[in-house]
């Protein structure tokens, strides 16, 4: 069976997606009252870090990124040259014009508008993380959002995985010139050690995954047995992750519990307006509706899991920018739910193939 059947099949949002805000939600509500009533766990974790990454946290990051990386068909780019458009379009707004966008709105909404509410050294530090969310274009979700679209799914396909290449080269020196724009340096080598560590590796070894279970397996058992057994671990993973940062930022949450809400309105409109940037490019473009709303999606979703890791990574787990990454994670689905059904009320915007 090949890769286009395999994803035509159902793949409608599960329970876990579905409700992910809401997990997301009772992690921050677990990991603050552990951080409150039982400090000896964070301090206890605090042993466990090296050059500011906490090994407990990279391992189960790595549960969360590897998954998505084996699920990535790179023998799709060989199609590159057919119906270039979605493609230009999904690459022009991922790479030119979503990470300046996101530093734009972070830093209006943070420091200028909100700047009596936030102080200055924490406005910064969620600006950082806003930055870290936006230089990383979606990778595994995208699968769903092209789903519920009734996208392409093989052109899809085409998209994530030429984002991902292009993310091992661009993401590095994105983040680092907009950090240091924010007046936030941070070594170049601790971020390219990130970029080996939770894109590199996890690629490498999907990758070798994908190959040698397709050949021995097939990629029936791969897609249908195997992704799905990870899918659990990526699920366990992200919830332990969120849990410990939270864990972590306690304190910061109960003196100012309204900085989760501040954050998530720079993020909230940064969303909405990268995807009407790329659906209304696609409809001027004339591009056919199965391609048009994978490309908005994509641009208009973010790679958390990679920008929860760096940001821990260069700024460590009690840091704002580790905070304002999960924030994203917390708006992500219902957020994106609403474009979908954006997307599916104005199919009659484009060309049908």
């Amino acid at each position: 069976m090949s890769s286009k059947n395999l994803l035509v099949k159902e793949k409608n949002l599960g329970f876990f997606e579905k409700y992910l805000t809401l997990w997301v939600a009772l992690c921050i509500v677990a990991g603050v009252m552990i951080g409150k009533f039982i400090p000896q766990f964070p301090q206890t974790l605090s042993k466990f870090e090296y050059a500011h990454v906490s090994i407990p946290v990279a391992i189960l990051i790595w549960l969360m990124i590897y998954p998505m990386m084996v699920q990535i068909d790179f023998s799709s780019v060989k199609h590159i040259g057919k119906k270039p458009k979605g493609l230009v379009i999904t690459l022009v707004v991922n790479w030119i014009i979503k990470p300046f966008t996101m530093y734009f709105f972070a830093w209006l909404f943070l420091k200028v508008l909100f700047a009596g509410i936030i102080p200055e050294s924490l406005a910064i530090e969620y600006i950082a993380g806003a930055v870290l969310l936006g230089a990383a274009p979606c990778t595994a979700m995208v699968f769903v959002w092209s789903y519920l679209t009734k996208g392409d799914p093989v052109y899809t396909l085409i998209q994530v995985a030429v984002n991902d290449l292009i993310l091992l080269f661009a993401y590095a020196p994105i983040v680092m010139f907009l950090l240091k724009v924010s007046n936030v340096v941070v070594p170049v080598n601790t971020v390219i050690l990130s970029v080996v560590l939770f894109v590199l590796i996890p690629l490498v070894f999907g990758y070798i995954t994908r190959v040698k279970l397709i050949k021995s397996k097939g990629i029936e058992w791969l897609e249908n047995v195997f992704i799905k057994k990870l899918g659990t671990i990526t699920i366990i993973g992200l919830l332990l992750t969120l849990i410990i940062i939270f864990s972590f930022q306690g304190n910061v949450i109960l003196s100012n519990p309204l900085h989760i809400l501040l954050i998530a309105i720079p993020l909230i409109i940064q969303t909405f307006f990268i995807f009407f940037i790329g659906y209304v490019w696609s409809k001027k473009w004339k591009v056919n509706r199965a391609i048009a709303a994978p490309s908005a999606l994509i641009g208009a979703s973010n790679f958390f899991e990679l920008a929860v890791a760096v940001a821990i990574s260069l700024f460590g787990l009690k840091s704002g920018a580790a905070m304002a990454t999960v924030v994203g994670v917390l708006v992500e689905v219902p957020v994106m739910i609403a474009l979908v059904k954006i997307a599916n009320k104005t199919r009659d915007w484009f060309p049908q193939e």
